[in-house]
């Protein structure tokens, strides 16, 4: 039997859950089993269970048949438990160091108390822990000169029913729990009809003085409880469970009083939050809660009257308002002064009715349409031809837009009318800051890769890429999305967690990729043709990544030299970060064996000419990978780059699904590489099978229509993903006969 049963339920948390389950199978202290509960996720967090029960015989997990709340998931672990204690953990939350461990020892100090209560510490997406404001309750006896008992029941001290009323900091002897027949109820506030019942009925309570939890403060979502919804009627429900145990045991009677004024206390919180009662809802609750306040009003007390306060009402949502525009003043200000005519008129254009057939795209920080807004845009040109649409483009680079695409430049008089009224916004990066969403509008978020490098708030942790970001602001752009596109469950899980708010992940594959099914031997002889590459020759694409670490471009290749010790039958294809756009770039001085194509429009199209890719920690892996060809990683500067800017995968560990092929670290060991084979090799070939089956889960060739049908058309069931072993990509150029 072991000591401790850890009861985690999970619902839709795939971006924390495995944050949260290392934190405790991380734990010095090893005599516990996890009780793992899939509550019917619609999410990975089920197949994220999974794994981790296959890695470690003290994981087990339950998969529901139907979503059933928190409540009654917990419920079903707690039927499998078979550990001395329950411990309920919240699957968004985490364990600190060592913290079973002074569960285990303080539980043996205090003679096995039927509840050991511990202190918890609130953690933010700014990096901030902050202890909960009753710290100094679980000081020491010896300490505070109070004289407690380190054993008690909680009518010797009463205060610690003001600690807040959670399961999670708490745990339960099992044949405690079992004797009284505690369950937890469906429902919103589970927790209320539970503690409460559970610290009154125990004959033996202790405390333990050490932050175990870490409470996570999700900025946006994840919260039902700041969820605008009926279901918070559910309190009067739960309140009324508390008070049937109490009536169920005549020597509970005395805490009717405390348990009347706590009620009355926590119905006045919900029903005067501005994000919880749906305000058409908000009399009606309070009239419930008046009911109930008499209800429950033990003889000879006092009545608590309970109304809703104006700053709940319209009139604190016009206060809300008022205090936003005050605080958005000052840039609006700004923006006025220096544009005081065009300003006016997007002011204008912000009052008109949104246009329900305008859509504005835009990429890489207004350069030419590419990546997966190009892509997305031309499958909607397809499938919505009524649907107008707009780039935004600077206006030096609008002379190499393909014909026949709109056109508007950022700060012009068209582009702010463009921002104002469309209802559709699409980008691989966030749009400005002079470009505040309205309600009503749509925003996808495409992203431009499968993130090699640390991203998002990551990056607090790595100056030497993030000291010139505001988070803070960075976090309102994030705020605007509605939706955000996904090429594999790798990335959705960092962008969840790095970008914390309230869109929909779209697990859709990167539309961009799509030309990788659909182009034929046609398509890629003649992107070679276009490229001058001869008949014959192996084309290697070499496309490093930027390096935050300098500040301006410099090669890491002699790209002539390699050229030349490679000899005559390849050709390097210099491929510059687009960041180095307006650099110059290595390479061009090589004659015909190295061709400088930093300035082509599409990067897929590279990719299709090419034989082989040469990068180093650029995303451009994770999309040639759905080419079933060869990938040889060049990373001379590993260390560095690992330390300044961060990485999620060790690229060079030759773990399967983590190395895509074969790896060299220098100039002489890449020449090696081609030279002895390994680039095309059997064991460059099975690494980069496991990669791609790792990282082209969702790449079939069907991304951009499955985006347009749900944001655009309004769909509700994506076109299936073709599994990768029916997947048909474009041949090589050698089986196109190039």
């Amino acid at each position: 039997m072991p000591r401790i049963s850890i009861i985690v339920p999970a619902y839709q948390v795939q971006a924390y859950l495995g944050e949260c389950l290392e934190s405790v199978l991380g734990q010095s202290f090893t005599d516990f089993e996890v009780i793992a509960v899939d509550d019917c996720s619609p999410d990975g967090s089920g197949e994220i269970l999974d794994g981790f029960a296959r890695a470690d015989d003290r994981v087990r997990v339950v998969h529901l048949d139907e979503n059933v709340g928190l409540g009654r998931a917990r419920n079903a672990g707690m039927e499998l438990a078979t550990g001395e204690y329950l411990f309920f953990l919240d699957s968004d939350d985490t364990l600190t160091p060592g913290a079973l461990q002074a569960v285990a020892d303080r539980l043996d100090a205090t003679g096995d108390p039927d509840v050991l209560i511990f202190d918890y510490a609130r953690t933010y997406w700014d990096g901030r822990v902050v202890r909960s404001r009753d710290a100094h309750l679980f000081a020491p006896a010896a300490l505070d000169g109070a004289g407690r008992p380190d054993v008690f029941t909680v009518a010797e001290r009463e205060e610690v029913l003001g600690l807040l009323m959670v399961v999670w900091n708490k745990v339960y002897r099992r044949d405690f729990v079992a004797k009284h027949g505690f369950t937890y109820p469906p429902g919103y506030y589970e927790d209320t009809p539970w503690t409460y019942p559970t610290l009154l009925a125990a004959q033996s309570v202790a405390m333990l003085d050490k932050v175990v939890v870490h409470y996570r403060q999700r900025r946006q979502g994840g919260n039902i409880l700041a969820t605008v919804s009926r279901k918070h009627f559910d309190i009067f429900d739960q309140y009324d469970r508390v008070f049937a145990f109490v009536g169920a045991h005549p020597e509970l009677d005395h805490w009717r009083p405390l348990l009347h004024r706590r009620m009355a206390e926590h119905l006045r919180t919900i029903g005067n939050h501005p994000d919880r009662v749906p305000p058409a809802a908000r009399k009606e609750f309070f009239e419930r809660a008046a009911e109930a306040e008499r209800r429950h009003r033990p003889a000879g007390s006092a009545a608590i009257e309970l109304h809703g306060s104006w700053k709940a009402g319209p009139l604190g949502q016009v206060a809300r308002k008022a205090k936003q525009a005050v605080k958005a003043a000052q840039p609006e200000l700004r923006r006025a002064v220096a544009g005081p005519v065009l300003g006016g008129y997007q002011r204008i254009q912000r009052q008109l009715p949104i246009e329900d057939e305008l859509a504005v795209f835009a990429s890489y920080w207004g350069r030419v349409p590419a990546c997966n807004p190009a892509a997305i845009h031309a499958k909607l040109r397809e499938l919505a031809p009524g649907l107008r649409t707009v780039w935004v483009v600077e206006a030096k680079r609008r002379s190499d837009v393909p014909k026949g695409i709109s056109v508007v430049s950022p700060g012009s008089r068209t582009y702010r009318e463009a921002i104002s009224r469309a209802r559709y916004f699409v980008n691989n990066v966030n749009f400005p800051d002079g470009a505040p969403k309205r309600p009503g509008t749509v925003q996808l978020q495409t992203h431009h890769g499968t993130p090699v490098k640390r991203m998002g708030l990551d990056l607090q942790d790595y100056p030497a890429a993030g000291h010139a970001i505001d988070f803070g602001k960075l976090l309102q752009r994030v705020d605007r999305w509605d939706y955000s596109l996904s090429s594999n469950r790798f990335s959705t899980l960092i962008w969840e967690r790095v970008y914390p708010s309230s869109f929909r992940s779209l697990e859709y594959g990167y539309p961009r990729n799509d030309v990788y099914y659909s182009a034929g031997a046609e398509g890629v002889r003649a992107a070679r043709a276009e490229l001058g590459i001869p008949e014959g020759a192996t084309a290697l694409l070499y496309a490093p990544t930027l390096r935050d670490y300098r500040a301006s471009y410099r090669p890491q290749l002699d790209l002539a030299r390699l050229a030349s010790r490679l000899g005559d039958g390849y050709v390097l294809l210099n491929r510059a970060h687009y960041l180095y756009d307006e650099e110059p770039t290595a390479g061009v001085d090589g004659g015909a064996r190295v061709i400088d194509v930093s300035a082509h429009p599409s990067v897929e199209r590279l990719a299709l000419a090419a034989d082989a890719l040469v990068t180093d920690y650029s995303s451009v892996m994770f999309d040639y990978a759905n080419l079933d060809r060869p990938i040889v990683v060049l990373a001379d500067d590993w260390e560095v780059y690992q330390q300044t800017r961060g990485v999620y995968l060790d690229l060079l560990s030759g773990r399967p699904g983590e190395t895509p092929g074969a790896v060299a670290t220098s100039e002489d060991e890449l020449v090696d590489v081609f030279r002895s084979g390994a680039w095309n090799g059997p064991e460059a070939a099975a690494l980069r099978t496991a990669f791609r089956e790792r990282f082209c889960e969702f790449d079939d060739g069907n991304a951009a229509e499955r985006v347009v049908r749900t944001v655009f058309l309004g769909e509700t069931t994506p076109l299936p993903v073709v599994p990768l072993a029916d997947r048909t990509p474009a041949p090589s150029p050698e089986q196109a006969g190039a």
